[in-house]
């Protein structure tokens, strides 16, 4: 008979698995596979990367070979039944002669959406799911938004005082031609450097991370993935810029490699050519409202069409704004520092208008509270990435 706990200890080796995936998997999930014979003891395992092409499930019955035969998979996502860039996972497991699946979740993909339970069921397999889901769900949340609406799932990240503001009063913004001989240690940040690390991980997770051009012009940031860990491809760095007006000496400009994106809503033509020459994609799209910047709707189509399926808005508040209104944020984190910075002239989270009443407000949902040495962060959804 089977035992929910040995099944939920399988279960949490086979996530451990899918999370090293973290990163280099996109557009695809994240899939981790265990295989168990009638001991107990594990005989093959397998963990799916993009480039490794095969799937979790395949690696597995390739370690284990002849072993296979009457053993029990354990695997957080429902085994593919579709042809893709490989055969469906859940012909080789009926071919491999396995007895019993053990899975955390279907598979959000409307492709395969219970059909890989159904073609195993019908094998004459015992299958089972459900345990461990809302660990499963959250590993391939990005994969879950992407697959079924064509573009990424989108977090809007901030750092704040507990007063709600992302920056004291603006100083002077820097002449661009110093950026050469700019200090980019900056002394001025809100949360601690235990925060700071946990924002790396969040890089990490996402394919694409999105500021406004006055950031870039106030702070010269680098926007890279500093976790340390390895990526499938570099994280993109996007830069809405209504009028092109990112300087060619921002560290930005200077260390692009082809994976820096601007998007605009005029293109100087002049300027254009300049940014193309320093390796920087330039994408003009519609502008939205008077102010002429880029509509955001149409930026998260567009990356959609690029195979980004997570994108993380690090912007100021006029680009929160735009965020917000624009109704494309599905996630917020929010780290909080134990200052108060006060008056009216520190920059809030979200500038501009605001929603009109409470009742027009974001909501955000499903919240959990994160500890970062003397700060913490809030984690919660203005969306369900499986809606």
């Amino acid at each position: 008979m089977p035992d929910r706990e040995t099944d939920e200890l399988f279960l949490r080796r086979a996530l451990d698995l899918a999370r090293q995936g973290v990163g280099l998997t996109s557009p695809n999930p994240c899939v981790g596979a265990v295989l168990v014979d009638a001991k107990g003891e594990i005989i093959g395992t397998g963990s799916h990367t993009y480039d490794g092409v095969k799937h979790g499930e395949i690696l597995a019955l390739e370690q284990a070979g002849e072993k296979a035969r009457g053993a029990t998979l354990f695997i957080n996502l429902e085994p593919c039944s579709h042809q893709g860039r490989t055969a469906p996972c859940a012909d080789a497991l009926i071919a491999a002669g396995i007895s019993r699946v053990v899975a955390c979740m279907q598979d959000p993909n409307p492709l395969v959406a219970g059909q890989g339970f159904a073609k195993l069921h019908g094998a004459g397999i015992d299958v089972s799911s459900g345990i461990l889901e809302e660990q499963a769900k959250e590993l391939n949340e990005s994969f879950a938004k992407y697959i079924r609406h064509h573009v990424p799932l989108v977090t809007l990240k901030a750092a704040m005082t507990l007063d709600g503001k992302i920056a004291p009063p603006p100083r002077q913004p820097p002449n661009p031609a110093s950026y050469a001989a700019k200090n980019s240690v900056r002394a001025d940040w809100i949360t601690g450097e235990s925060a700071r690390a946990h924002v790396q991980e969040l890089r990490h997770q996402h394919d694409a991370i999105l500021v406004g051009v006055g950031t870039v012009i106030a702070d010269d940031p680098l926007l890279t993935d500093r976790s340390g860990r390895p990526r499938r491809r570099p994280l993109l760095r996007v830069i809405l810029d209504s009028h092109l007006r990112l300087p060619l000496e921002c560290r930005l400009a200077k260390t692009a490699q082809n994976d820096v994106l601007v998007i605009c809503s005029f293109a100087e033509e002049k300027k254009k050519k300049q940014l193309l020459k320093l390796g920087i994609r330039v994408e003009q799209l519609p502008a939205a409202g008077a102010d002429g910047h880029p509509d955001m709707a149409a930026v998260v189509r567009f990356l959609g069409q690029m195979e980004i399926t997570s994108l993380m808005i690090e912007g100021g508040a006029k680009v929160n704004w735009a965020a917000l209104s624009a109704g494309i944020v599905d996630k917020v984190f929010f780290y909080y520092a134990p200052r108060i910075l006060a008056g009216t002239a520190s920059i809030p989270l979200a500038a501009e208008a605001g929603f009109a009443s409470i009742g027009d407000a974001a909501c955000v949902k499903s919240i959990r509270l994160h500890r970062f040495g003397e700060d913490f962060a809030v984690e919660g959804y203005l969306k369900d990435p499986y809606a």
